[in-house]
């Protein structure tokens, strides 16, 4: 999936660890070892992962509205209670 979100072209769904460390600007081990933590919103699709835009612009946009450090380790775990939340009462899939 490219990256080029010239005119015409919609934004990615998702972005492969590489392109998700590039745009942090850390390395991608670095995203890799916080997956494998539980501690990184990642998808796995048999042995690749892959990181969903929309995680990557939140965190983004929670650091610049709060003018804070965000730590994504938190922040994954308050996602994952919410949505554990959100299935015991049958409220999303």
């Amino acid at each position: 999936m490219s990256t080029a979100t010239g005119a015409g072209a919609s934004p990615p769904t998702f972005y492969t660890v590489p392109e998700a460390a590039q745009i942090l600007r850390v390395d991608a081990a670095t995203i890799y070892r916080a997956i494998r933590e539980n501690s990184f919103p990642a998808i796995r699709l048999r042995t690749r992962y892959v990181v969903p835009a929309r995680a990557v612009e939140e965190l983004a946009k929670q650091a610049s509205d709060t003018g804070g450090v965000v730590d994504v380790a938190k922040w994954a775990a308050e996602q994952r209670e919410f949505r554990e939340y959100q299935q015991r009462i049958g409220g999303v899939w």
